[in-house]
Formats: structure tokens, sequence, C-alpha cells
């Protein structure tokens, strides 16, 4: 399983620590460290921007930029894949519209399954794509609640066939965080974990504490990127929440 760190993380020199021989996810909403991933990172794959726009009550209308920027992205060998655009709270006519619309090769493209869809768009998705994403949403949209589980393990059953092996390279938006990712077939997972968290002083607390955020960021990374996925889903619902550990989600 691929571990991507989303961007921005700062000061970059705690960006350097987390993604040296390492993954990033950087975004078109805050694009400004590509440069610093291509420098350092094994691999890249970018988002849509979709989701900070949407949080921030200003869903992107026009996608003509973020084709271009994937357009030049594509160019980059060590970049793997490019999220096609969404929109987060639309119908799955409107995804769809967005998928007819994508101008880059399909390859490169993985679309977004929300998990208020229908599970015959996910069918359909899996069956065209070589890796679709896997986004909450709607009554999902609070990762590893008890909810939240039981409409994975719906998706799991479309995705993977009866031995629990992957029909197609799933990735896991925002679901990096080790008690969700060590339970689901993922070939990759992405999160702003590393950056959200490392500035948060309150949060590291205990006898010897990281004092800076280089530190702090490397300590998270060897969290995150000790764990793994399995290779086959295991038809096992977690009978625990996990949607306390807000820090990790």
């Amino acid at each position: 399983m691929i571990h991507y760190h989303g961007l921005p993380i700062t000061p970059e020199t705690a960006a350097f620590v987390a993604l040296r021989a390492g993954h990033a996810f950087p975004s078109f909403s805050t694009p400004h460290q590509l440069e610093i991933a291509v420098a350092v990172c094994q691999s890249i794959a970018i988002d849509n921007g979709a989701f900070p726009a949407w949080r921030a009550g200003k869903p992107i209308l026009n996608w003509a930029p973020f084709y271009e920027w994937a357009a030049m992205c594509k160019r980059i060998p060590s970049c793997d894949f490019a999220v096609i655009p969404d929109v987060i709270d639309g119908s799955e006519e409107d995804n769809d519209a967005l998928l007819s619309e994508w101008p880059l090769p399909k390859w490169f493209g993985a679309p977004v399954w929300h998990m208020h869809e229908s599970l015959t768009r996910l069918e359909r998705l899996a069956a065209s794509y070589p890796r679709i994403c896997i986004g909450s949403s709607g009554e999902f949209a609070t990762i590893g609640t008890t909810a939240w589980w039981g409409q994975m393990a719906r998706a799991m059953r479309v995705l993977c066939n009866d031995d629990g092996e992957p029909l197609c390279r799933i990735h896991g938006l925002r679901m990096l965080n080790p008690e969700i990712f060590t339970r689901l077939p993922l070939s990759s997972a992405d999160s702003t974990n590393i950056a959200r968290n490392i500035g948060i002083d309150q949060a590291w607390k205990g006898t010897y504490p990281p004092r800076t955020k280089e530190a702090r960021a490397a300590v998270m990374r060897d969290r995150i990127e000790g764990e793994n996925s399995p290779s086959r889903w295991g038809f096992i619902v977690p009978e625990v929440q996990l949607a306390d550990q807000g820090q990790l989600l």
C-alpha cells in the first residue's frame, strides 16, 4: 500500500522530513509544494481540490485550470494518477458528466465513488477504470462510525471477489488512519494527518514529547507507514467505533 501525505506541510523543513523518499498528495487547491514533492518523493498523486473548496462553501465550477495542471503533472515521471473532478454533494448524473468531460487518459484518472451513492454506480466505475477512489459523504461522512463501516462492507462486496481480492485498485480518500486502512485492501490512501497535527502543541504531551515540528513529522510518518493494508477483504466489520479518534481521521 502507498501512504500519500497531503500537502502543504509547514514549515518546509518538516515537509522534507515527512516526504523524503516517501509519497505525497498535492492538491490543486494548494499546489505550491508540488516542487518539493517532485524533488524528494518516490511518487505523487494529485487531488482535484474539490473537498476543501466544497467545505469552504465555494465549490469549483470551472475545471479547465485543473485539467491544465493535471496535464502538466502527468508529464512528471513520478506522478501516478489524478483524482477526476467530482461534485461532493452532487447527483450521480453530475459526477458522471464530469467523467465524460475528463480530457486525459483513463489510466491516469481515478473517479470518486461517494459513499452515499448507489452500489450500482460503484460496480460500473470498478468495471470501467483501473483505479477508483472512495470518498466518505452524506450519512457516511464521518469515517469509522458503525454506519460507515456497514456501508464500506457493502462496498467491499462489490469491489472484491469471493476470496476478498480487489477487482481494481482502491484509493481511500482521507483514510490514512492505521485503524482504518489496516482493515481494508487498499492500494493507497491519503490524509493531511501530518500537516494538521504537527502544529497542535497540546496533542504532544508525555514524558518525552518531540519539541520540533520536524521531529513530530518523523514520529507521525513512522507510526502511519509502519502499518500496511491487507491483500484481501476479511469480511469482518469492526465493532469498535473509530470516529472519536479525530486526530487521525
